[in-house]
């Protein structure tokens, strides 16, 4: 489940980059193929980068944030380990408002595609080169799909260009575009910016479609006219003097549009940087992954905090010095915090009688950092079973002397809570 999550919420970040770039630089550049193309590679990628594993050895947006909120397998900036120590239920319910939602979008989808397929199934079909012909003996707006073109008599007869209009949409394949975006959107619903990318996609096929029409020969001011008709109708179009269709006035002003130098394509190499920098940001911290595998392959992990947490027991609250205070942090094998991780999760063993009985969890311990670098005063203040926290009371017992922390030119006592992660592979 916090996999799913973890990858939905890359894949979100991801498209939102992408889509915020597409609409602000891409759209309304006269290339329409090229950005159709780029529009639908670009969502395609942005599925597929999270499933690369990148892993940096420095803190990340990811690792600090992301995946303690999202995955629930860490301390929080600002948080005590102790309040994060028990898993929380949200992002279950959450996973089950998204399933939800998910379902909900695909069952009017399918309701969608299969009102169209029950038309054109009870019409009978004429074949064509290249695709098949249904004509509706009742008035009714073209469509076409898959490689299936309905058409009303009247419109067949009297404006041929509306069929070929349909053609250029079989022909380019644009109803593949079409189920990729749906696809998209149904895992994508809560995304608005998915939804306008996937309605400027549609746009792109209609510009696509217009650009076929009138290379055909057709005069584009006559075609023009005729898609004003078929949006007001006959009797409104010979009355009206005036007329505010968005998606109509972006059709005709795309056909006057003059298509922008082919040097602008050049742009889309920004989005490179882009993307890199946000899959950057949301890689994960190897940190987390340099684990000792024990003898059964499962793996006991430490996981890292924002920043070390402080906490004085009542006895020791006169001695010890709050982590914020401290002008000098400690220091542990010339690293920080994030290198103490990295000792746990390399010298950690999981005991193997836990692992018969399927023990896991957190640890969360409390240990005193001495003014000589020592670490004492281990002690357990949320466990889970004697075999796991023994194990990760003795790992912390054994830690190297760290450079303590100083405050007014002198080393201060520090008291840490820090969690341990015992996690079985599933």
């Amino acid at each position: 489940m916090n996999t799913f999550l973890v990858y939905l919420v890359k894949i979100t970040v991801l498209l939102t980059v992408f889509d915020a770039f597409f609409l602000l630089v891409m759209r309304r550049s006269g290339w329409f193929r090229f950005n159709r193309i780029v529009l639908l590679a670009g969502s395609a990628a942005c599925l597929l980068l999270p499933l690369i594993p990148l892993k940096l050895s420095v803190p990340t947006v990811y690792s600090l944030w992301l995946e303690p909120a999202v995955a629930g397998s860490g301390a929080v900036a600002g948080q005590s380990v102790a309040e994060t120590a028990a898993p929380a239920a949200w992002p279950t319910v959450l996973l089950a408002i998204y399933l939800i939602c998910t379902l909900a979008t695909l069952v009017f989808y399918v309701r969608s595609y299969t009102g169209m397929f029950r038309l054109l199934k009870r019409i009978p079909g004429q074949r064509r080169d290249g695709y098949t012909l249904h004509i509706l003996q009742q008035e009714a707006p073209s469509f076409s799909w898959l490689r299936h073109i309905a058409i009303s008599r009247s419109d067949y007869q009297n404006y041929p260009a509306i069929l070929t209009h349909e053609q250029a949409h079989v022909r380019f394949g644009h109803t593949c575009d079409l189920l990729f975006s749906s696809i998209l959107t149904v895992f994508q619903w809560f995304n608005p910016l998915v939804w306008i990318c996937q309605s400027e996609l549609k746009q792109l096929h209609e510009y696509e479609a217009d650009d076929f029409v009138l290379n055909q020969g057709i005069d584009a001011t006559q075609y023009q006219l005729l898609l004003v008709k078929k949006a007001v109708g006959e009797k409104r179009f010979l009355l009206a003097n005036g007329f505010n269709h968005a998606q109509l006035k972006n059709r005709i002003t795309m056909m006057q549009l003059p298509k922008s130098a082919a040097w602008k394509k050049l742009s889309l190499l920004l989005l490179l940087p882009l993307l890199g920098g946000t899959m950057l940001l949301l890689a994960e911290c190897t940190a987390r992954d340099n684990g000792l595998l024990a003898q059964d392959g499962n793996e006991a992990a430490a996981p890292l905090s924002a920043e070390p947490q402080t906490k004085a027991t009542p006895a020791e609250a006169n001695e010890a010095v709050p982590f914020k205070l401290i002008e000098q942090k400690p220091r542990f094998n010339d690293g920080d915090a994030y290198s103490f991780s990295l000792w746990v999760n390399q010298n950690l063993n999981y005991p193997p009688e836990a692992v018969e009985k399927k023990l896991q969890g957190r640890v969360t311990l409390q240990f005193t950092l001495e003014t000589d670098g020592s670490v004492t005063n281990v002690k357990v203040l949320r466990g889970i079973d004697p075999l796991l926290d023994n194990e990760a009371v003795r790992i912390i017992s054994q830690s190297p002397k760290w450079t303590p922390g100083y405050k007014d030119g002198k080393p201060v006592r520090i008291i840490f809570n820090y969690p341990v992660i015992f996690k079985l592979n599933e």
